[in-house]
């Protein structure tokens, strides 16, 4: 039988990375619902999992490619490619950050992902690509070309 991981050790780590957890959940799936249900299963993994880490960047790496699996594997399945979320018919993101929005969704999966982990979560090219199982210098490509997309759509080209 497997031992779980201790519950004090799993409300430390929801309490520092739940929120970069979600928020790459959010940015890969663009559903609140979705990102909260994959968020969950996340921290389900690594509670019942107990992986052991050499390092806290070990850790935020782990729990970055798990996020990045959960979305995918969440976005492939046959329930989710035949829905439209609710979301889409009601208006509840906050108008300031809209524009962005709206063009963040425009953007490929794979655009939206290497903006997202550089931007908002920080991470280097070399971390990314080793999230994504890539070389650093495709990194750097992605990079360039999404921002060039984002770019565009943000001034209406």
């Amino acid at each position: 039988m497997k031992l779980l991981c201790p519950a004090s050790e799993l409300e430390e780590a929801m309490d520092r990375y739940e929120t970069m957890v979600f928020r790459l959940a959010y940015s890969y799936t663009r559903s609140r619902c979705d990102a909260q249900d994959i968020c969950q299963e996340v921290f389900l993994r690594y509670f019942c999992s107990r992986p052991i880490f050499a390092s806290e960047e070990h850790r935020r790496a782990w729990l970055l490619r798990v996020t990045v699996n959960r979305c995918k594997s969440h976005l492939s399945s046959w329930w989710i490619r035949r829905t439209v979320p609710l979301e889409d018919h009601i208006p509840i993101r906050q108008p300031e950050y809209l524009e962005l929005d709206l063009a963040m969704a425009q953007l490929k999966e794979r655009d939206r992902l290497v903006l997202h982990l550089f931007y908002y979560e920080d991470c280097t090219t070399r971390e990314i690509a080793q999230l994504l199982r890539c070389s650093e210098a495709a990194v750097r490509t992605r990079l360039t070309r999404a921002r060039d997309r984002l770019g565009a759509l943000l001034k209406g080209g």
